[in-house]
């Protein structure tokens, strides 16, 4: 594609949320959303699709997305207030994710890196606030210049003091068990990044067995290695079994037994995203109120380990690889790469009554998280 050819593409799949009421709106909507996802996540629990500590790292996650949202309806709380262009605008991608775009989340890194600084030169929360008071009472007007420095100082300090969803999250690991008589130690990796084809955030999780001489969060050498690793292979047009061999090829004693990717997105929305299909129809038919107009995707895939083969190497030496279990029946359709692929989709009431009506293709096989009255999530096949 001809450069001027992609920069029109950006234009027509990117928007800039200029209105203060849809900006607002949006943030609102985002904010119901993912509220409900640790109820997701229980319910997988409750299914015994997750285990606790599963859901401890998937839960954390999905907090530190909901914190990032927060902090970008701070960052853009005074948009379209009538001040120009300097208050800036969220960018988002409204055709293929509904979530913000990947710059969005490299610069809000930037402005975390910085925040200590910009914290410092601005008058504390105190301070702006007894200004604001005095701008309405004295001179009786409204103190948009200070409403946008508060907002901004809220902003900073959010930056510090609460765990982001940062556009990369590096691996992490969480010892599960040691087997002494084998010599091996079994840890649970995690790491997550906001893919930047898809403008998704996407999680990963790895159960592996160790049989290093050290134990892999203390290796200096393994551990910086597998970190580098992990997040050079989190691209989205990977298959999780491609990223699987390539880890088990390239270190010798770590064993990966399952691997788990999960998507979160892309959210539809009558107002604000351009989705075709039967999801438009669902959602215009629903015709649901405000923060109740929208649906989010969900998609889980594992990789899980069937056997172990012995691969010679070296003159002398043999080594252990993973023969991993792929979809017995990806030969009728698209091979996924992996064991098995389930596709979920969270959605209030009002649009699942539609799409039960209307029955549309292709959604009979997607598990449907249903948002009940008081955020109750039920769940449905």
């Amino acid at each position: 594609m001809r450069p001027e050819n992609v920069t029109a593409a950006l234009k027509h799949d990117h928007v800039a949320l200029r209105d203060s009421f849809a900006a607002r709106r949006y943030f609102r909507k985002f904010g119901r959303i993912t509220a409900h996802l640790g109820e997701v996540v229980h319910s997988m629990q409750a299914a015994r699709r997750l285990s606790e500590i599963d859901g401890q790292v998937i839960g954390a996650y999905l907090q530190a997305i909901g914190a990032t949202f927060e902090a970008l309806s701070l960052k853009y709380l005074m948009t379209g207030r009538g001040t120009g262009n300097a208050f800036g605008s969220l960018e988002m991608d409204v055709e293929e994710s509904g979530f913000p775009v990947f710059s969005e989340l490299l610069t809000m890194a930037n402005d975390a890196q910085q925040a200590e600084r910009h914290l410092r030169g601005m008058k504390s929360e105190d301070a702006l606030k007894n200004e604001m008071v005095r701008v309405i009472v004295g001179e009786r007007k409204v103190p948009v210049r200070l409403q946008f420095a508060l907002s901004q100082r809220l902003y900073y300090q959010k930056l510090l003091n609460v765990p982001m969803f940062w556009a990369q999250n590096d691996p992490a690991a969480i010892w599960l068990e040691t087997d002494d008589t084998a010599d091996r130690r079994r840890y649970l990796l995690h790491w997550a990044v906001f893919d930047s084809q898809l403008n998704l955030p996407t999680l990963y999780l790895m159960e592996l067995e160790d049989t290093g001489r050290r134990a892999l969060p203390t290796d200096q050498h393994r551990w910086p290695e597998a970190q580098s690793h992990l997040m050079a292979q989190a691209v989205a047009g990977l298959k999780l079994v491609t990223i699987a061999k390539g880890f088990d090829e390239d270190f010798d004693d770590l064993h990966p037994k399952l691997v788990r990717r999960i998507r979160v997105g892309p959210m539809y929305s009558s107002a604000f995203t351009r989705q075709s299909g039967p999801i438009r129809q669902v959602l215009e038919q629903a015709g649901s109120a405000e923060g109740e107009d929208w649906a989010l995707a969900w998609t889980v895939e594992e990789l899980e380990s069937d056997r172990v083969k012995a691969e010679r190497k070296g003159w002398f030496s043999t080594v252990e690889r993973e023969v991993f279990a792929l979809d017995p029946f990806s030969g009728r359709g698209v091979d996924t790469g992996a064991t098995r692929q389930e596709r979920s989709l969270i959605l209030p009431e009002r649009p699942y009554q539609v799409m039960a009506e209307l029955d549309p293709p292709g959604f009979g096989d997607v598990h449907k998280f249903v948002v009940g009255p008081g955020g109750r999530v039920l769940s449905y096949r």
